[in-house]
């Protein structure tokens, strides 16, 4: 079930709201947490007793690691064995047609096997209960013994199938006392409804420029049409995932959770480094608590901090598609993090803010080809083409049909991806909280008529 959907808004959100209020205080975690299966089952009705296999798997690991600490044990083993069978579930559904799709490469033979469909939001929810797993062994929370607690924690509707990445320990105290004011519940619808203009109003529509380009006629291609192609994409696959984490963090709101940001206008980023720190920030803390800093960090050798760094990428990479394309993505990533670190970075920050901001964007870029591809090799084809390599012209007359219907749209885009739009948004709110309530009934009222004439409506970061 997707939030940017009529069953969603008009139906499944207002009943549950409606049970979730009237309820009494001990019955509001049984509600979302029926809530919360029910929503997963309308997708994914077979795949929904995976994730409550992976609830009550992590549920009882976890109290058989708090028994061993009571008991002045480690509790490693239970800890390398919980890990092992999480990362086993995951990479059996992700990456099994992967590898063996490279088995059969490298080794010239035909050995075949059934694809097997993707359960959705399985990186999301298996990484949680790695952390509750990993944060329960080191001692920084307690063991969650009543499973009801735990499973709506790792099932909560709002983040369950596309984040952000919420950690036990940042929501632990609110799976046991929450309130909800109204002026925090105005605060998540209001959250919520941005979020939605940016999905439906803004993401849809540049998606569609770019399925668009990636359809046409060899001669239709050129330079610039592949250019405005990633422009597109690049902006697409921001205001998607940023509008789905603010569609997510609004939810909590509603119910009474904080949940961590996940996006900081990454695109008005002057390095690679800061884009790092402002895009997905949830996955990026994930990474960096449980794998980065467990390794060693910065807080070792140069050798071994750049081994450290491409270790992570590889494995952020491979955490977002079963695809050597991704894995490309992420070393790419990392490489460039190696180099700002201990070669270009000093020269980077002498370098005009405008020339700064154009490296960051056009490397982005770059990256998001990687991402967007169906292989590695659609990947390098694309890459040729704008950078001049394909043997196709600068421009034609698509290109100037292309610029001509949708340029209004793509400075929009830009726009809206920078701080200033929300910080006028803002200012008119604490001016006149009824032109800013007006405002936010009109993007409901857009995005539900674009919902209803228009079938283009996915979510990218489904497929991860």
């Amino acid at each position: 079930m997707l939030f940017s959907s009529i069953v969603f808004l008009f139906y499944f959100l207002p009943i549950v709201l409606l049970a979730y209020f009237v309820v009494p205080k001990k019955a509001k975690n049984i509600v979302l947490l029926i809530a919360s299966i029910f929503f997963y089952s309308w997708g994914e009705p077979v795949y929904v007793f995976l994730m409550i296999f992976s609830a009550i798997f992590n549920y009882f690991m976890a109290i058989d690691i708090g028994r061993a600490k009571v008991h002045q044990k480690s509790g490693k083993s239970t800890l390398v064995f919980t890990v092992i069978v999480n990362l086993f579930v995951l990479s059996f559904f992700k990456y099994y047609g992967f590898l063996m799709d490279t088995v059969n490469g490298i080794l010239g033979t035909d050995i075949k096997y059934t694809a097997l469909a993707l359960p959705i939001g399985i990186s999301f929810y298996t990484f949680q209960a790695l952390s509750y797993i990993f944060d329960v062994y080191r001692g920084n929370v307690k063991v969650q013994v009543n499973p009801l607690k735990f499973t709506l924690y790792l099932a909560l509707f709002p983040q369950l199938i596309a984040g952000p990445i919420v950690k036990y320990k940042d929501i632990a105290e609110q799976l046991d006392e929450r309130h909800v004011t109204l002026e925090k519940f105005g605060d998540g619808t209001m959250r919520f409804l941005l979020g939605l203009g940016k999905k439906v109003i803004l993401a849809n529509n540049l998606g569609a420029i770019y399925t668009q380009i990636m359809a046409v006629s060899d001669s239709q291609v050129s330079v610039l049409t592949y250019w405005i192609g990633i422009i597109a994409y690049t902006l697409q696959i921001y205001f998607d995932f940023s509008g789905y984490s603010d569609m997510a963090i609004g939810l909590g709101k509603m119910f009474g959770f904080e949940f961590m940001e996940n996006f900081n206008y990454p695109y008005i980023s002057k390095t690679i480094t800061e884009f790092w720190r402002r895009w997905h920030m949830s996955l990026s803390t994930w990474f960096r608590e449980y794998v980065y800093i467990p390794l060693g960090g910065n807080r070792v050798s140069m050798h071994r901090h750049i081994i450290n760094l491409l270790i992570v990428w590889s494995l952020t990479g491979l955490w977002h598609g079963a695809s050597w394309n991704f894995v490309v993505w992420g070393l790419y990533y990392g490489l460039l993090l190696i180099l700002e670190k201990y070669l270009i970075g000093k020269y980077i920050e002498k370098a005009p803010a405008w020339a700064q901001h154009l490296y960051a964007m056009i490397i982005v870029m770059i990256g998001w080809v990687f991402f967007s591809s169906v292989d590695l090799t659609a990947a390098i084809d694309y890459l040729k083409i704008l950078f001049c390599m394909g043997g196709v012209p600068l421009a034609n007359t698509y290109t100037l049909y292309l610029l001509r219907t949708n340029l209004l749209l793509l400075a929009i885009g830009c726009i809206a991806a920078s701080p200033e739009p929300m910080k006028q948004f803002n200012i008119l709110c604490k001016k006149s909280a009824v032109i800013a309530i007006i405002m936010i009934l009109l993007v409901l009222v857009l995005a539900t008529a674009y919902l209803i004439f228009s079938s283009y409506n996915p979510f990218l970061y489904f497929r991860f």
